[in-house]
């Protein structure tokens, strides 16, 4: 066996659904279940999503837009200085952007400000309003953020200050006194998308500043929607596709320059470079420094300030990289020597001198490895406060329960998988046994297992180049569309190789049924030495089409792999026992070994493991269900290993079957042997063994052992007697069969043991151990069934 890293589940299309819209619209049954499993269920809604020529909703369906844009022009043309307040991330930067492009166009008098995210913390705060006012601002506008800033606003009422807010984060039970809110949550809302982006929201005033749709502004506006994870249906999913095509032709000086200095083909740009090579550098810029560096960028006309900029932002980028390195190994630490998994099941940690700008993306990376909802904070001894970043897991909603921690987080925001906070450090605490005490409430065991949701099972037959293509007509991919996930269940194995240049990848050709298909696991090299060849293997993964010299074929990108049944690793003939030791799993393994003479010359250093075999009760006794089981040496007989392995299904078999020496290659003397040895004594008379043995045995083309186990047989059948070296035949003797023999039986028992286990080929030895094992499965079924 080989267990799955996470919990496998399949999506379960209405097959009846399925059918008919791989019917109406004439398309495969992997994209017909695809749509139904995002619940495009309609024939209407599933053409929609696939070939229709969607349209961008009315900006003045916004609640507060009229209100908003009547003010803003009033203010372009009074020429009033005014000033965008933003947010540090990608989200925030590309808010920026949309809304400094088009206020500069429109003929505005306008500037902007992102607060510093150590310093100042996330949101609005009242010190920078209050500068803003003494630099003559009579009007502000947030971008992604300003929902929660319920003090900052009555501020700026308090200041003069008129504020326009813009956001779209989960607005709070209080809402700020602003001139205009433009949210597409707010609880009267009849704004028919719910799930914009910050930059979705701003692109949407841009959209009612102009009159008309800012196609140009929609590769900025694609950069925010991808980078915050919103929902890609409905009107994100429009500002994804043709904000793609526009970024394919960009002519953004500052955009050219960061995906030159990246490596990037603009051809190929897609919702993965956004993900991986753009967003992090922009994302780099505020976590460390101060994002006016990206916005800078983004607005730039100057070929050589964008080429600086861009080797800045990538350098900040790097420097990010390694110091989240640094606090993760930190904070793994921490979670285990103060805060272990088995009684937290929320981790809140926190030092003083973790980076405040990537604990974030830590909070991340120890939900991966814990599978908890998480927070990392930095604190700030001289303050008093910790600020930090939480990250949830399926079926912890974060924004709901911190909520119920409003009396000790004057600053918090967010989604229910992600949210940021401030709070004074004597609150931690009470937040930890706050939260553990709601998430023991409402989570399971089960809860605390990974989850992979799959699209569909799918057999290999299904797989082709028209189905991929096709499957593509459901990009962009991101939240709420993911890019397919699929089962592909008990295949064989045709090669599997590991590759890369340190052997940390994995190669597969898999078949079934005269079907075949290739697959490539990054990072899944190991695995290749925990998968028997002769294994069917369950795995899932990403399918996409591999272009190599002109030719195009359809391959898998594997996530993930398990075998389900038992598995038989095949080490006879291996010298060293430790090499094989080496590389089995420390989980449940059992070392079987059936003569202790040979324990500390083979496997000198499992003691703690090893097991010990002397009789049918002991292998009866020995409970290896679930366990990786090492056979060290042969066993006496097929009957002690049966005993061992009846009425129970380990993991993995381990053959490496050590005998000192073997007779199998030496002349097994038949019935023909036998009588003409008889003959020879009849005729000879009493014969010297000692001195005509090795005659007799080099005249027969034998070994002497064969010649002696021929006179023990005789010996035993009461046929010679052997006395001092002559062997005399004893002609008044009852006849009577080889068989009846004690040694004839053991070394023909002997024979047939090192045949079967020892020199059998490896589907030879496997199919005896299948058989012993479905014996005793079937014997525990019926059982069942019986009682």
């Amino acid at each position: 066996m080989l267990k799955s890293k996470t919990r496998w589940i399949v999506n379960k299309s209405d097959e009846q659904v399925v059918k008919l819209l791989e019917n109406e619209l004439k398309i495969t049954p992997l994209v017909a279940s695809l749509l139904v499993n995002r619940g495009l269920d309609t024939v209407d809604s599933a053409r929609y999503f696939l070939f229709g020529k969607e349209q961008f909703h009315d900006p003045y369906l916004f609640k507060g837009m009229d209100i908003a844009v009547k003010r803003i022009h009033e203010a372009i043309n009074n020429q009033e200085p005014i000033l965008i307040y933003g947010d540090y991330d990608a989200d925030g930067v590309s808010s920026t952007s949309v809304l400094m492009i088009t206020l500069r166009e429109l003929g505005a008098n306008v500037n902007f400000y992102i607060p510093n995210r150590f310093t100042e913390g996330y949101g609005p705060n009242e010190l920078a309003f209050r500068k803003a006012a003494d630099n003559g601002i009579k009007l502000i506008i947030t971008v992604d953020t300003g929902i929660s800033a319920v003090h900052e606003a009555a501020i700026a009422i308090e200041l003069g200050l008129e504020l326009i807010i813009t956001d779209h984060h989960e607005p709070g039970p209080v809402l700020p006194e602003a001139l205009a809110i433009i949210h597409p949550k707010l609880p009267d809302s009849i704004y028919p998308f719910r799930e914009l982006a910050g930059v979705g929201v701003a692109f949407k005033l841009a959209h009612a500043l102009y009159g008309e749709l800012p196609e140009h502004l929609l590769e900025i506006a694609v950069i925010g929607t991808i980078a915050d994870l919103v929902s890609l249906k409905g009107e994100n999913r429009l500002i994804a596709k043709k904000g793609f095509e526009k970024l394919k032709e960009t002519k953004n000086i500052g955009l050219k320059a960061i995906f030159k200095l990246a490596g990037v083909d603009s051809k190929t740009i897609n919702e993965e470079t956004i993900g991986f090579t753009l967003a992090p550098r922009i994302n780099a810029v505020g976590r460390l420094e101060n994002a006016d560096l990206a916005v800078r960028l983004l607005l730039t006309a100057d070929p050589a300030e964008a080429q600086g900029w861009a080797e800045e932002i990538d350098a900040l980028n790097k420097t990010r990289q390694s110091i989240v390195n640094t606090i993760t190994a930190e904070a793994i630490e921490e979670v285990e020597k103060n805060y272990p998994i088995e009684s937290n099941s929320v981790l809140v940690i926190g030092k003083e001198g973790w980076n405040a700008g990537v604990v974030g993306i830590v909070a991340s990376r120890l939900v991966e490895k814990y599978y908890r909802p998480t927070i990392v904070l930095s604190f700030d001894q001289n303050k008093g406060l910790a600020k930090g970043s939480a990250r949830s897991i399926s079926g912890f909603d974060l924004f709901q329960n911190l909520s119920t921690c409003r009396d000790i987080l004057p600053h918090f925001g967010g989604h229910p998988m992600a949210a940021g906070m401030t709070l004074k450090l004597e609150d931690v605490s009470t937040l930890r046994t706050s939260l553990n005490k709601l998430a023991n409430e409402q989570l399971t065991d089960e809860d605390f297992i990974p989850i992979t949701l799959l699209d569909s099972e799918i057999s290999l037959d299904e797989i082709n180049l028209a189905a991929l293509e096709e499957m593509n007509l459901l990009s962009p991919f991101g939240m709420d569309n993911p890019k397919p996930k699929v089962l592909i269940n008990n295949v064989e194995i045709a090669t599997m190789r590991k590759i890369g240049s340190n052997q940390n990848h994995l190669k597969v050709l898999m078949n079934e049924k005269g079907s075949n298909l290739d697959g490539i696991g990054f990072g899944l090299g190991p695995l290749v030495d925990h998968i028997s060849p002769s294994s069917s293997i369950s795995l899932i993964g990403e399918l996409s089409v591999n272009e190599w010299n002109n030719i195009r074929k359809p391959q898998i990108f594997i996530q993930d792999i398990s075998v389900r049944s038992w598995q038989l690793f095949d080490y006879r003939g291996v010298k060293r026992m430790k090499n094989i030791a080496e590389g089995i799993p420390p989980e449940n393994r059992k070392f079987v070994i059936f003569n202790k003479d040979f324990s500390e010359k083979i496997i000198p250093h499992q003691e703690s493991e090893m097991i010990f075999i002397r009789d049918v009760e002991e292998a009866r006794s020995i409970n290896i269900t679930g366990a990786n089981v090492v056979l060290v040496d042969l066993p006496p007989s097929k009957e002690l290993l049966c005993h061992l392995i009846k009425g129970k299904q380990p993991a993995r078999i381990y053959t490496y079957f050590y005998k000192e020496s073997s007779d199998f290659f030496s002349t097994v003397p038949t019935r023909d042997h036998f009588k003409w040895f008889y003959a020879l004594l009849l005729k000879k008379g009493p014969i010297d063994l000692a001195r005509y043995g090795d005659e007799i045995a080099k005249h027969k083309g034998w070994s002497q052992e064969t010649v002696r186990f021929m006179s023990k047989v005789f010996s035993e059948l009461d046929f010679v007697t052997i006395n001092k070296g002559f062997i005399t035949l004893n002609r008044s003797a009852q006849k009577r069969d080889l068989t009846d023999s004690r040694t004839y039986q053991s070394k023909q028992a002997q024979y047939a043991l090192e045949r079967d286990l020892l020199f059998s080929s490896f589907q030879d030895l496997k199919d005896w151990f299948e058989q012993v094992i479905q014996e005793s499965i079937e014997i525990e079924e019926a059982i069942k069934e019986w009682t």
